[in-house]
């Protein structure tokens, strides 16, 4: 019998006194000891779907007009939710997709993981503390008592995942489900954070549910796979079959998905946009009762960088390491010491009265455009802001005009500036933040990281559409990212940076195919490793 059953499940949101379906007939089945990958874009229903399993939908917001569910044989549908609490962490876990918002701020990582112990196992406080030291050697954090006394925003990425991680595993679940649980995480990390699963799933004997877009994963992790779309299960079976022999168009898409294709051939003797020189970005260790400097975080240490007309340059490395710094120190947004050059002249001592004009020339998109667009604009006004601020008001049917042009330039339609970002998907999102940028005709743009909060497919759409934009207006890009296939496919040169050092440097090719440093051969392997298997 299988530990989880779930036959025939609808789920229904109630909108307006309306129940409007949003998934529709789902069943798998989850056995103990293996690995069951729920794989689709954002809104196919996969998250709902998990949630279902522990009751943790907003009832009687949701409903299940239909269908089971079965946690060995006991059905958890209209459970009420004091009986639900022997199941959730006792026998089904979950980890959620991003960390920093599913731990508390204000309480320490011991904290954290002590109340799941105290309010399952019912252990004393000496008890769960000797318990929270071996979790989190388990997960592979040294249990220090600096790491122990830390909070969430001390930590980085992966080790937060490393502790939601071990509070999911502290009454030692028969059943993780892991909610996208290495979406924002470097490809290093990523790695580890999936060896770390398969190791624990050995040690312990527990089954995964893993719900994720991106298919690289599932090969490595998972035995089965149904692939979900608009809520309903299209196509379900063995790993291999399905990504050998798949049987429905959606899951051709999926497969065909990830960003392909390498740069156009660019012109070598094109001229400089942007140069930066022995750039160098230190911000100071204060310690002490009168706050004295004691040392320097050097976030980018004697760092140049030359991004010619039409070009691109990647920024390649894993959080922490300096890229976003790099990109800020030349468009003049935070101090540093060197010398930054536009068009040949320098602008690194340009006051703003200088800067301002130029600054329509230099423009920026940033990782996640839901808290870069201000949900309080339409999209009109957000991408009319720019021209407002660089050319007054003019012609309000011609500003009109002009944004209708840019947002169909980038695929989106031209009656789409009437509405509200919270109307738009991730992927729309962020050709609204393109178009924010296109509509002041730069000479160059800073993308950090693009791409990363995006589903596969729309990746590769985002990538067509930097590289069409690219040819049509000559632009230059400095691409942020730590995604190295989106990285491949747009850059001509690429900068491998660590610890705010340049690691190494130069033509993407030779990067990418004969890496020279430890560092960068590490990455390669972590970004690429997972796509050939």
């Amino acid at each position: 019998m299988a530990y989880v059953s779930v036959k025939n499940l609808g789920i229904s949101f109630k909108v307006k006194g309306q129940d409007v379906p949003a998934v529709t007939n789902v069943s798998f089945d989850i056995n103990k000891g293996e690995t069951l990958a729920l794989v689709g874009e954002s809104g196919s229903g996969k998250s709902i779907s998990a949630l279902s399993i522990l009751q943790l939908l907003p009832y009687p917001l949701a409903s299940h007009p239909t269908g089971s569910i079965l946690v060995e044989g006991e059905e958890v549908v209209g459970k009420p939710q004091k009986e639900m609490q022997s199941i959730r962490g006792n026998k089904i876990s979950m980890v959620f997709q991003e960390p920093m918002t599913s731990l508390n701020p204000l309480h320490s990582i011991e904290k954290q993981i002590n109340e799941t112990l105290l309010v399952h196992k019912g252990m004393s406080q000496s008890e769960a503390g000797k318990r929270v030291r071996e979790l989190l050697d388990l997960v592979g954090l040294e249990a220090t008592e600096e790491r122990l006394k830390a909070y969430p925003h001390q930590l980085s990425g992966g080790q937060r995942q490393r502790v939601m991680i071990a509070m999911a595993l502290a009454n030692e679940p028969d059943l993780l489900i892991a909610d996208e649980p290495t979406t924002a995480l470097d490809v290093t990390i990523q790695a580890q954070i999936l060896e770390l699963l398969l190791d624990l799933q050995k040690r312990l004997g527990m089954a995964i549910l893993l719900i994720t877009h991106d298919l690289g994963i599932v090969r490595k992790m998972a035995k089965d796979v149904c692939v979900m779309t608009n809520g309903t299960i299209v196509e379900a079976g063995p790993v291999q079959q399905i990504f050998e022999t798949p049987q429905h168009d959606y899951t051709k898409m999926l497969l065909s998905a990830e960003p392909k294709g390498l740069p156009v051939t660019k012109d070598r003797n094109a001229p400089e946009i942007m140069r930066g020189n022995h750039l160098k970005v230190y911000f100071p260790i204060k310690a002490g009762l009168l706050k004295r400097t004691v040392d320097h975080v050097k976030a980018v240490d004697d760092i140049s960088v030359c991004v010619q007309a039409g070009h691109t340059v990647g920024v390649v490395g894993e959080s922490g390491s300096g890229k976003s710094t790099l990109g800020l120190a030349l468009l003049r947004l935070i101090r540093s010491q060197g010398d930054i050059l536009y068009n040949g002249k320098s602008i690194q001592n340009a006051d703003w009265k200088t800067l301002r004009p130029l600054r329509s020339e230099i423009q920026v998109v940033f990782q996640d455009p839901y808290s870069s667009l201000s949900p309080r604009l339409s999209v009109g006004q957000i991408i009319e802001e720019g021209l407002l601020v660089h050319y007054g008001r003019g012609d309000a049917k011609e500003r009109r005009a002009l944004i209708g042009e840019t947002l169909k330039e980038v695929g989106l339609d031209p009656d789409a500036q009437d509405r509200y970002p919270h109307e738009f998907s991730g992927g729309q999102r962020q050709r609204i933040s393109i178009a924010r940028a296109l509509i002041l005709k730069p000479k160059f743009i800073i993308l950090d990281e693009p791409t990363s909060a995006l589903d596969m497919s729309v990746q590769a759409q985002i990538v067509d559409l930097l590289r069409d934009l690219q040819q049509k207006h000559n632009l230059a890009y400095l691409f942020i990212s730590h995604d190295l296939k989106v990285v491949r496919a747009l850059a001509d040169t690429v900068i491998v940076m660590k610890d705010g050092k340049v690691v190494e440097q130069g033509p993407a090719d030779q990067i990418f195919d004969n890496p020279e440093t430890l560092y960068t051969k590490a990455l390669m392997k972590a970004a690429f490793d997972l796509a050939t298997l």
